[in-house]
């Protein structure tokens, strides 16, 4: 099998042990972002500034989790293990989520006394969905056939996603003084965690060689000008270089946060991941 060969079927990967290595890092990267992420959102449940936002903002954490079960189902067949379990079973330390998604927005907990930041929300999720779009778009060209397959159809869902946070944008960053100053204070927060998204990990060498998704540099810059115009169309000012967190949530290195949202995440399927949920 050549680098770039395509690969139609499951039973084709598996013939070649670095391609199917380097295809599992990758699916892992892609099903954890969407899948902490999409955790993050569901605790807005009851939470959102109106009822409407309350549906919406569910709708489209429901969605993330959809396409998160989407990539831990590719992993299952490639035999990484059962989907749930991929999903509720492992430690920490075995996610390949970015940091940013995994970070707590706010202080309290979701039943004790939570004091969420709305506009952290707002530009975690836009600023993420734009590395997703950048991403799912890469992926459509993904030498795994399947991947590409599942990626076109992801991308119809997820521009709604992107017009619903545009919306969001563009309102506090032109209402009042107050919402300006929150909506610039999250955009600093968010802009310090935000280098790592494109990242592809210790084996992005892999990852690139076998035409699985285009390297990172070019991932990075399509991100950087989609979020430019996005800012500059707001007025919000440009941030620059984003940073990165001194942790490597593609390497496996996490906070505290991540273990605390998992252990709520996997508390009733640990009680018994037999039983059929």
């Amino acid at each position: 099998m050549g680098d770039q060969t395509r690969v139609e079927t499951v039973e084709q990967a598996k013939q070649n042990q670095e391609y199917a290595q380097a295809l599992t890092d990758l699916l892992f990267q892609l099903a954890d972002d969407d899948f902490i992420l999409a955790y993050r959102g569901s605790e807005w449940l009851g939470l959102a500034p109106h009822i409407e936002e309350d549906v919406a903002f569910s709708s489209m954490s429901q969605d993330m989790m959809g396409h998160a079960v989407m990539f831990y189902e590719m992993l299952e067949e490639l035999g990484s293990g059962k989907a749930d379990d991929l999903a509720q079973l492992r430690e920490a330390g075995e996610f390949r989520n970015a940091i940013l998604v995994e970070r707590k927005n706010g202080t309290g907990d979701y039943n004790d006394d939570p004091h969420y930041d709305w506009a952290y929300a707002i530009v975690r999720s836009y600023v993420y969905g734009l590395h997703k779009l950048v991403r799912l778009e890469a992926l459509r060209d993904s030498s795994y056939a399947p991947l590409g397959l599942v990626s076109r159809k992801m991308l119809t869902e997820h521009r709604y996603h992107l017009m619903h946070w545009q919306v969001w944008l563009k309102q506090l960053a032109n209402s009042t003084a107050e919402a300006r100053q929150k909506l610039e204070a999250a955009i600093t927060k968010v802009w310090e965690d935000a280098g790592e998204l494109y990242e592809l990990g210790p084996h992005a060498a892999n990852i690139v060689r076998f035409g699985l998704i285009t390297g990172e540099e070019l991932l990075k810059q399509k991100w950087l000008n989609k979020t430019k115009e996005v800012f500059e169309g707001a007025g919000l000012k440009w941030p620059g270089e984003p940073g990165k967190p001194q942790e490597k949530g593609r390497s496996g290195e996490h906070t505290a946060d991540l273990a605390i949202a998992l252990a709520t995440l996997s508390e009733v399927y640990r009680i018994d991941p037999a039983a059929s949920w």
